[in-house]
């Protein structure tokens, strides 16, 4: 692999712009396509194999037209002090802005009264109007919802206090603040970790190349693939991260040859063959991880995951041709002004390079210390990493309610004045649905349901209503807790297990659902496919490292490490987000469980980033051990070669998933809080201590693959052994293109 990575890195610095021109062609392909492409409608959210979504099928196939999916508000009112909500005037206002809602958009399904409805509080203090759509809260219109939200101005001008709730204005977070900020802290770190604007310009410009290649793609497709408004805030994020990260190794690398005193061409050849051997390992853990997420078959989530995972596959692709072709326009600019005037002045290959042996670098230092405290390095990391996973152990999850949000968003003061007024199991009503089509009585069946329901001990359950059919009924149910609380989901559980019985009985099927019962429904699944999806990721990877690094000890120790810094970063998640410590320094202002789909999120992307890190600093180690060195002076040469590199890498990747915990959704502040620490704890304690420490105490059997095994394995060559016996420069000494006979093999390349 290496020497076909060589001969294309020195094709492509020779025909850069050829190269340029391709993929700037392809930008414009991907922006002419996205600019064009009709406006992307919410993907269909769907959980198979759970009874939620049965629940809501049945509905749909036996009351049709009835959205019983469809988005949901509730506009509560509070009356002012001294009066109540039934006073005439009040009243007045109420009914009013029912009929306002009723005709304001062609999307509103119904608009109830509260006065018929039995929807005000018994102080008479509180009402709201149930109101409910014919499409989900993603495919509501602008003007549905400014509709809803203008429809309380006049009751708030009388002095009522007006507030809505529900999913109706749930929209999808804008993360485009949080881009840029990640990107100008990445702009700042490779200016201060290469010492040359042109150098920390690349890989922010060929990564900005690929997002705009992956997302434009994403956007351009929406709607033939059904792709949701999500896949491409993920691709983003992801493309940015694995982009700015694989250009960085492949730059890092060419300096490093140009100080050794090679050609351009030479170094850019040689830079791709063996950094760019890393990247396609790397690219390849980053996709086997999104890919996997085909696993928990969440039909949104597969599509995100193989959206996201062909963004990392271009990412790959341009580091391999793109920024090699793109230092072929940069020249010696891309070194900085000392090392320019160090490689002008020296008269030998290795005159550059003999400054920094005189003095080595904070990377070395750090080797050699780990060389001489191994055991204490690692027994310091890793009883650091198991006291703050601790938390995990409690680990509860479900999705945020309203609860979660900011108590200065309107969603938040309804969800409190519904509380206040009717108790907060109001803000999460259950729906059961009774199939009655094989019972002799469905009206029996149906009212033995709702009296076992009461006897439950929830709030209050809503007597059954029929469909025209008189074969399906459904039962609203209010139980006394919040939506996102243990005891509902209890509650659920209870009338599931009630509902058994009466099916045994009756014949007469009873499935629970609505939006609570949903959360808790996906919760469950993707609490049994975190499991599967781990041993899937992880399996797969240990195969792919083992191939690359021609070792059992090294990829298992890969694995053992991150599974360790994925669990304390989740210690520290339930910490702050479950337990509230530290709560208020990152906004947290309802504590709650942990959002469901965080933690294989999580995994799926940090998993990818902990390989990169893993392979480029742990390849250059395997490199220098090939190439002679004894398994101490390896580890000391890969820090020296690549610790600037991955600490570059990573603190770029803390700001870019910083920036998102600025944001008022909770969901959104969770992940980017959980990525941060996430990477942190990988690549500052896994990566750059426990793996030197690990692999000084084991020393040579770090290496030990067995014979068999050995012959079985396709030998990949990642290390560049067989590039550098074609180059005939095995001693390590610089070479000039036209030099020996590998470099007249290679000359018609």
């Amino acid at each position: 692999m290496a020497t076909f990575l060589y001969k294309l890195g020195r094709l492509t610095f020779r025909r850069r712009r050829f190269v340029a021109l391709i993929w700037v062609a392809l930008l414009a392909i991907a922006g002419v396509g996205m600019a064009t492409a009709s406006t992307a409608t919410s993907s269909s959210f769907s959980i198979p194999g759970t009874e939620a979504q049965r629940a809501f099928d049945l509905l749909e196939q036996r009351n049709p037209g009835g959205s019983a999916d469809g988005a949901t508000a509730r506009v509560v009112f509070k009356a002012p002090g001294g009066e109540k909500v039934t006073d005439a005037e009040n009243k007045r206002e109420i009914t009013g802005i029912v009929k306002e809602l009723g005709t304001g958009s062609d999307q509103v399904a119904a608009a109830a009264d509260p006065f018929t409805t039995d929807a005000v509080s018994q102080d008479g203090s509180t009402a709201y109007i149930s109101v409910t759509y014919k499409v989900n809260s993603m495919e509501l219109t602008d003007d549905t919802r400014t509709a809803l939200e203008d429809a309380g101005k006049d009751a708030r001008d009388s002095g009522m206090k007006v507030e809505i709730g529900g999913d109706a204005l749930q929209v999808m977070p804008h993360t485009g603040t949080a881009e840029v900020i990640g990107v100008a802290i990445a702009a700042v770190v490779l200016v201060i970790a290469f010492g040359s604007l042109v150098a920390a310009g690349l890989p922010l410009i060929t990564a900005l190349v690929g997002v705009g290649i992956g997302v434009g793609s994403i956007t351009a497709l929406a709607n033939v693939l059904d792709l949701g408004s999500t896949t491409g805030i993920l691709a983003t994020m992801i493309g940015l991260a694995v982009g700015i990260d694989y250009a960085l190794f492949i730059v890092s690398r060419y300096r490093a040859e140009l100080a050794e005193g090679r050609e351009r061409e030479e170094a850019a050849g040689r830079a791709v063959g063996t950094a760019g051997s890393a990247v396609v390992f790397a690219g390849l853990t980053v996709v086997i991880a999104l890919a996997g997420l085909a696993v928990v078959n969440i039909p949104m989530l597969t599509k995100m995951g193989l959206a996201a995972a062909a963004t990392v596959a271009i990412a790959v692709l341009i580091a391999l041709t793109l920024v090699p072709a793109a230092l072929g326009f940069a020249g010696k600019r891309v070194l900085g002004r000392k090392a320019r005037k160090a490689s002008q002045d020296a008269s030998g290959a290795t005159g550059a390079d003999s400054g920094a042996e005189a003095k080595p670098n904070m990377g070395t230092r750090w080797a050699r210390f780990v060389l001489r405290k191994p055991v204490w390095v690692m027994l310091v990391g890793v009883l650091g990493l198991g006291v703050i996973a601790v938390p995990a152990a409690s680990l509860e999850m479900g999705l945020p309610d309203d609860g979660a949000q900011p108590k200065s968003t309107t969603q938040r003061q309804a969800y409190d004045m519904l509380s206040d007024g009717f108790g907060p199991g109001f803000n999460g009503p259950l729906l059961v649905v009774v199939d009655g089509k094989d019972s002799s009585d469905p009206k029996a069946a149906a009212d033995r349901v709702s009296k076992e329901v009461e006897s439950l001990g929830v709030a209050a359950v809503v007597p059954p209503a029929f469909n025209k059919a008189g074969d399906t009924a459904t039962i609203t149910v209010i139980p006394k807790d919040r939506p996102s609380s243990h005891a509902t989901e209890e509650v659920v559980h209870d009338i599931r297990d009630a509902g058994k019985d009466v099916q045994a009985d009756s014949g007469a099927e009873v499935l629970v659902t609505g939006a609570t019962a949903m959360n808790i429904d996906f919760s469950q699944k993707m609490n049994d496919a975190l499991v599967p999806y781990l041993a899937l990721v992880v399996g797969l990877a240990f195969l792919l490292l083992m191939l690359v690094f021609r070792s059992v000890l090294v990829p298992l120790k890969a694995a053992l490490g991150f599974l360790l810094s994925v669990v304390a970063a989740l210690g520290a998640v339930v910490a702050v987000f479950q337990w509230g410590w530290l709560g208020s320094l990152f906004g947290v202002e309802q504590t709650g469980p942990i959002m469901s789909m965080m933690p294989i999120f999580m995994v799926g992307v940090v998993f990818g980033l902990a390989m990169d890190y893993e392979v480029f600093l742990v390849t250059r180690m395997r490199e220098a051990y090939v190439h002679g060195e004894s398994p101490g002076q390896a580890i000391v040469t890969g820090f020296k070669h690549g610790a600037r590199v991955v600490t570059a890498a990573a603190v770029i990747m803390m700001a870019v998933f910083s920036g998102f915990i600025g944001s008022s959704e909770q969901m959104v502040k969770m992940i980017g809080f959980s990525l941060a620490v996430a990477v942190l704890f990988d690549a500052f304690v896994v990566r750059m201590a426990i793996v030197p420490a690990v692999l000084a105490l084991l020393g040579k059997k770090a290496w030990w693959l067995p014979r068999w095994l050995d012959r079985a394995l396709p030998d990949v060559d990642v290390e560049g052994e067989k590039l550098q016996k074609l180059l005939g420069d095995g001693s390590g000494s610089p070479q000039k293109p036209g030099d020996g006979d590998g470099d007249r093999e290679l000359a018609r390349v």
